[in-house]
């Protein structure tokens, strides 16, 4: 079993979705329907975090527009190039001031060395979540989006996302959507393979309720 400092594997993640299958009918008809989902791989670093922060309350095509528009202007895209730009030219790439003011602060604490994204990636959860809440703008959902993407952690639970409450809802033919309290109650069950279960209904999401008019989310993959 793998420790959540380790990263998923293809081995470890065929093996989550054996057992939470087995664990879950409702998984099960999942996967007999739609297959197995991706494993949604992010490469760990500023300009991943960055475009979490982007993708924060907005839909996905909004968020994925504003990253490549930013993406074709800064290359590469690194946070001392990022820091160049001024709020007239953010805006124009399609960045509202709060996220100005945020994209900022990230970049600056890692040109500053207040933060070192290479070194969180070997460290302990509350650890990351520590030091990454530390800069402003950065909540919950977004260290959950970062470790479960980036760093691929096997047991990260976004209790706070739309679509997996959605999902759950429709899945599990809730009478109404769950809270992300009690999403993440429901969770528990899931351990230690929570992120799997995420990509699971993610997946479901994605497949069957997107397709149906359902809101967009954000933390899915661009």
């Amino acid at each position: 079993m793998l420790t959540n400092l380790q990263s998923l594997t293809q081995e470890s993640f065929a093996h989550a979705l054996m057992e939470l299958t087995s664990r879950d009918s409702d998984f099960a008809r999942v996967l007999e329907t739609f297959g197995s989902p991706p494993m949604w791989e992010r490469k760990a670093g500023f300009p991943t975090l960055l475009g979490i922060i982007l993708g924060q309350q907005v839909s996905l095509a909004s968020a994925k527009a504003v990253c490549d528009r930013l993406c074709a202007v800064v290359v590469p895209l690194t946070p001392a190039n990022f820091i160049t730009l001024d709020d007239v030219q953010l805006k124009a790439i399609g960045f509202s001031r709060q996220k100005i003011m945020y994209s900022r602060a990230l970049a600056d604490a890692i040109t500053s060395g207040q933060l070192d994204l290479v070194k969180l990636e070997t460290m302990d959860e509350t650890i990351i979540r520590t030091e990454l809440k530390r800069i402003k703008g950065i909540g919950d959902w977004t260290v959950d989006i970062y470790l479960l993407m980036a760093l691929q952690r096997p047991d990260v639970f976004p209790k706070g996302d739309l679509a997996l409450a959605i999902a759950l809802q429709k899945l599990k033919g809730l009478a109404v959507r769950p809270t992300p309290e009690e999403l993440e109650a429901i969770a528990e069950s899931w351990r230690p393979w929570r992120a799997i279960a995420a990509r699971i209904l993610w997946h479901y999401y994605l497949n069957n309720l997107k397709r149906k008019g359902f809101e967009n989310s954000s933390s899915l993959p661009m």
